[in-house]
């Protein structure tokens, strides 16, 4: 279990919300809080894949040079 306070502001906000959406304020609560988690998981997740890349040493190529490997590359441009 946990209490938080916030804002006057916000507070106001949020119980408006909830009230015109017969929801309590506790269910946006939890939903904003999932999904900034959500979000925090996937950019660590993210960063941790983009490290192990540079780490490896690989290199990359635009997205141009993978077009002309590919014979994609359109010589209208």
């Amino acid at each position: 279990m946990m209490t938080i306070r916030l804002p006057e502001e916000t507070e106001k906000r949020l119980s408006k919300l909830a009230e015109d959406t017969h929801r309590s304020k506790s269910y946006y609560v939890r939903r904003a809080i999932e999904e900034f988690l959500d979000d925090q998981e996937d950019y660590l997740a993210a960063l941790a894949s983009y490290e192990d890349y540079l780490q490896s040493g690989k290199k990359s190529i635009s997205l141009e040079e993978l077009e002309k490997k590919l014979g994609l590359h359109d010589n209208k441009h």
